[in-house]
Parts: structure tokens; sequence; C-alpha cells
């Protein structure tokens, strides 16, 4: 597929606030890292210049995972889903991905669900 940039962004569902969800994985492990949300900006700019750019909507601004704490995120590929509005973004972290300091944002809290399925023999 050979696409411009802005026919790819325009392969996207933005939701109501112009807004779509990424989800940030370690690109050799699988490991889900953070969730943060785009606009058609903050994706242009991740696409092009292969960091994780995001759109603080507490600060009202554009940030580049890294760019004040050091711990970058640099692209290692990226793909719509099938509904058009989630992103999927491969990274390579360095250091940690969660404002917390943690590795990843998604050691916190187990939900530890009530019943486990199983599914049909």
């Amino acid at each position: 597929m050979n696409q411009s940039i802005d026919e790819r962004i325009a392969r996207v569902t933005f939701n109501d606030a112009g807004l779509v969800a990424a989800i940030i994985q370690q690109w050799d492990t699988l490991e889900v890292l953070m969730m943060g949300w785009m606009d058609a900006e903050a994706l242009r700019r991740t696409l092009i210049e292969g960091r994780v750019t995001f759109w603080s909507r507490s600060r009202n601004e554009y940030w580049r995972k890294g760019d004040t704490s050091g711990h970058a995120q640099y692209v290692r590929g990226a793909r719509l889903d099938c509904d058009g509005d989630t992103i999927l973004v491969s990274v390579e972290q360095v250091g940690a991905a969660c404002h917390t300091g943690t590795r990843t944002c998604f050691d916190a809290v187990d939900l530890e669900p009530f019943a486990a399925a199983e599914p049909p023999a």
C-alpha cells in the first residue's frame, strides 16, 4: 500500500472529540505498555517523526513521549483495527512507559474476574 500520510490518516475513525485510542505495545515482546489519545496531528507527527506523540486531554496540548522524562517510544510499526477506531503502535520503549515510573501501565490492579469462561469443546 503506497498511500500518502493524509490518505492513511483519513482511514481513521476519530471520536466526537476528534481523538482516537492508541494502544502502545513493545514491538518484540508484544507487552502492552500503555494507552493514550491521538488526534490527526498527533498521529501525523507519530508517523512522520517515528516518535510517539499524544494529545493530552488534561493539559490540552501535544506531548511527545520521553521529551521530559527520557522514557521515549520509537515507532517500529502502526496498524489500524478493523473498525478504524483504535491504533496499535509497535514501539521500542526506552525506560518506563507509565507516568508512575513502571514499565507498563497495566501492572497496577488485577480485576480478577469472578469466573473464567471456557471455550466450547
